[in-house]
């Protein structure tokens, strides 16, 4: 139930209960929220380890971040396909 999740979020965290309260809630009227995130999560891990392996573990990191972070929102296959591009222009 609600009030249970709110409990059990309140003593597994130190947060508030108009915190708690807030996040219980937002999950859910978007269940599909958190999924969507660790979805992007796993993309994300998927493409930093294949860069890693095609450019070298030292050269990568700072450059796929920055690709990252610059890239702004998009669904995960263009930043699929623009993370492509610039690894095989690296």
């Amino acid at each position: 139930s609600r009030d249970s999740a709110i409990d059990y979020m309140r003593s597994h965290e130190r947060i508030c209960l108009e915190e708690a309260t807030a996040e219980i809630e937002r999950h859910m009227d978007i269940p599909g929220q958190a999924l969507s995130y660790k979805i992007g999560q796993f993309k994300i891990m998927e493409l930093r380890k294949k860069y890693e392996q095609q450019l070298g573990k030292h050269r990568r990191t700072l450059g796929f971040h920055e690709q990252l972070l610059n890239a702004g929102k998009m669904p995960l296959e263009v930043l699929e396909k623009k993370l492509k591009g610039w690894a095989d222009n690296f």
